[in-house]
Order: C-alpha cells, then sequence, then structure tokens
C-alpha cells in the first residue's frame, strides 16, 4: 500500500522537472528570438530599431563614463551634438571604449562591429544635430585629384602636427598627433569633420569637401612613396638624416681612436 503513492510522488517530481525545464527553454528561445528579431530589424534599416539597439549599446558600454542620457560626467564629456561621424571615428578606431584614463586615448582593436558602431551613431545622433557619417563619395579622392594643392593644404593646416608626411608627432602634456598610417579614408575625412582630442574642427566652410579630398590624395601619394634606403626615419627630413649619420660617423671614429690607441700601447 506504501509504494503506489512513493511510486506517484516519483513520477509528480519528474513531470513537474519536465515543465519546469520545458518552461524555461521556451523563454530563452523566445527572448533569443525577439533579440535576432531586433538585431535584423536595425540591420535591415529600421531607424527606430537601430537606435535602440545602439542605446541598449551605450547604456552598456559608454554610459559609465558619459552619462546615462549622455550627459557627461567628469570622467568624460557630454556627447548631445557631436553626430554620428565623430562616433563612428571614435568607435571603429579603438579609442572608445576608453580602456584607461590617460593624457589621450590610444587607436587600438575596435570592440564593436560595424554594425554596432552604426548603431551606437544613429543612438548619438538622435540625441542632437551635429556632423553625420560620411559617405563612400564624399571621403573617396577622384582620379583626377589636385595632389599639389591637396599637399599645400596640408603643409598649411595639418603638418605642424602630423609631420609633413604624415608620421605622426609629440604635443604638449603628454599627448601626440597620431601617425596617418593605417588610417583609412573615411577615418581622415571623418577627423577633419570632428576634430578628435586637440585637432581643430575643418568644416566645409573652411575646407570644402573638395579640399578635404585632395588632402586624402596627398596622403595617400605620400604613403605610397618607397623608402629605398630601409629605414624611413620619419620621413622628417635631411635634419634627421644628418643627425643620424653624424651619431654613427662620430662613434665609428671613437672606436677607431681607441683601436689606434690599444695598438699604440701594444707597440711600447
Amino acid at each position: 500500500m506504501r509504494v503506489r503513492p512513493l511510486r506517484i510522488r516519483v513520477r509528480h517530481r519528474r513531470l513537474a522537472g519536465f515543465v519546469v525545464l520545458s518552461a524555461a527553454l521556451f523563454a530563452v528561445g523566445t527572448g533569443y528570438g525577439l533579440a535576432t528579431e531586433h538585431t535584423g530589424a536595425a540591420a535591415a534599416g529600421d531607424p527606430s530599431a537601430q537606435i535602440a539597439q545602439g542605446r541598449a549599446l551605450f547604456l552598456q558600454g559608454c554610459a559609465s563614463c558619459h552619462g546615462k542620457a549622455a550627459e557627461g560626467t567628469a570622467n568624460a564629456p557630454s556627447l548631445i551634438g557631436v553626430g554620428a561621424a565623430a562616433v563612428d571615428f571614435q568607435v571603429s578606431t579603438g579609442r572608445m571604449p576608453l580602456a584607461q584614463q590617460g593624457a589621450q586615448a590610444p587607436a587600438k582593436r575596435p570592440r564593436y562591429t560595424q554594425e554596432q558602431i552604426e548603431a551606437l551613431a544613429a543612438y548619438v545622433a538622435s540625441l542632437g544635430p551635429g556632423p553625420a557619417i560620411p559617405g563612400k563619395e564624399q571621403y573617396t579622392p577622384p582620379k583626377n585629384a589636385d595632389l599639389a594643392f591637396g599637399g599645400t593644404l596640408f603643409r598649411t593646416n595639418c603638418s605642424a602636427c602630423h609631420n609633413f608626411t604624415g608620421e605622426g608627432g609629440a604635443l604638449a602634456y603628454g599627448k601626440k598627433a597620431p601617425p596617418l598610417t593605417h588610417a583609412t579614408d573615411r577615418q581622415i575625412y571623418e577627423a577633419m569633420l570632428t576634430g578628435p582630442g586637440t585637432m581643430p574642427v575643418f568644416s566645409d566652410a573652411q575646407l570644402t569637401p573638395q579640399e578635404k579630398q585632395d588632402i586624402i590624395a596627398y596622403i595617400n601619394a605620400v604613403r605610397a612613396v618607397p623608402d629605398p634606403g630601409g629605414f624611413n626615419l620619419g620621413r622628417l627630413g635631411p635634419v634627421t638624416e644628418g643627425l643620424v649619420a653624424w651619431l654613427i660617423g662620430m662613434a665609428v671614429l671613437a672606436v677607431v681612436a681607441m683601436w689606434i690607441g690599444a695598438r699604440a700601447k701594444r707597440a711600447q
């Protein structure tokens, strides 16, 4: 008489466990489906879904420094009105999210995918007007770009910090102008539009889109120039090359002088 109730209780427990497991799997599957549908809608071009996705990413990876409403904090500036181009530049170059506080944010491997970067940019752009992400036709220099004029513009506006050939250089307070060696055309155009860090903003009133393209064409042409001697020494010009040659020459002369002195002592 006691065996049957025990078996019934065991069966009820097994059935209850099965029901709980099924309910948990159903909840997880439903949540995953909603998330996938939401991301797919954002990728398909639904602006509201893209902004919602960007807000979720912002709250997860950016709000701790910039504030939950991007209003800024003591550790980071406000992002209201910076525009989508600033977000695309900072996040695509890996400067944001910031790993640790320092003189400036260094470039590193991007943490987000391109789709996520575009969602973050869309969310920040929804907070206030600012420069939009440029299209390929905007930042790609045409085949007939004026390299000479682009070089003149670069030397006038950019070389004081980035060097005459875009190799970068040291600035005050531990900051530095980064080299343009690996920067894409889009990132260079966005940097001119938004002025990251201590870089000034070059709006279309200061440098027209065509002039920006001429500068990008010049940078690409300089990067393509080979270095027959091997080391380019930062391409700083004859002063650097002369200094290195002088130092090497003095070292060789010092070694020769010591060798001659040692031979003279042996002869005595």
